[in-house]
């Protein structure tokens, strides 16, 4: 506009110059062509400041998509950064998982033994048992016991005929086998105190008729007393 309007100063300047110079026929030509010049000038400058406002439209346009590109990018890394934490607690929980597994397994393999392990105690434990029980005839017969097979797979054994003075007094003593395998008297009645020593030898040798027989001297011994 500023350059339009020194156009124009400089063309009223060049039209008063002119017309003391030319005559009337060359200053309307002159005129016509100054018009001519001014309405171009006109549609030239109305067409340029129309160009200038979509130009202001399309950088403000421009300058508004950046903007929304900007807060795309901007939500776009933390969505990525959000997703990389996820993936990071989400391999942290698979090791974890992975981590309980394998305790879950070796539990499993742990409990297995044991249960094997207990199966094979208690498979033993029964077999003694029933061995014992297979010679309760021989052990009445001859030293006058009697055996009873009590809670917990225990066995009770009862002897008589150990008292002259009171053949049918009972003499008990019970006995276990415990979570190693060896024989344990848990109960004794009356007391000896020589039990442990037999408990300690039966352990050693094995030979359980040895330890009833024992068990029944040291009974017969403590009667006469």
């Amino acid at each position: 506009e500023d350059e339009i309007m020194l156009f124009e100063t400089e063309m009223k300047e060049f039209w008063t110059k002119l017309k003391s110079i030319y005559g009337t026929e060359q200053i309307s030509q002159t005129l016509a062509l100054r018009d001519s010049c001014k309405e171009s000038i006109k549609a030239l400058s109305e067409k340029w400041s129309k160009k200038l406002k979509e130009g202001d439209l399309m950088i403000d346009k421009i300058q508004e998509y950046s903007n929304e590109i900007l807060q795309q990018s901007q939500h776009i890394s933390e969505n990525q950064e959000h997703l990389t934490e996820i993936k990071s607690n989400l391999n942290q929980e698979e090791e974890q998982k992975k981590g309980l597994t394998d305790s879950i397994q070796e539990l499993k393999e742990e409990l297995m033994k044991k249960k094997e392990i207990i199966s094979s105690k208690n498979k033993a434990t029964k077999e003694r048992v029933e061995r014992l029980c297979k010679s309760k005839v021989l052990f009445e017969e001859r030293l006058g016991l009697e055996i009873r097979r009590i809670q917990n797979e225990q066995l009770q054994f009862i002897f008589r005929h150990i008292d002259h003075k009171d053949p049918d007094k009972p003499y008990v003593f019970t006995l276990s086998i415990n979570e190693q395998g060896d024989y344990e008297v848990t109960s004794c009645t009356p007391p000896l105190d020589c039990i442990a020593e037999f408990q300690l030898k039966v352990r050693e040798t094995n030979n359980f008729s040895a330890f009833v027989a024992n068990i029944r001297k040291a009974f017969t011994a403590l009667s006469y007393k």
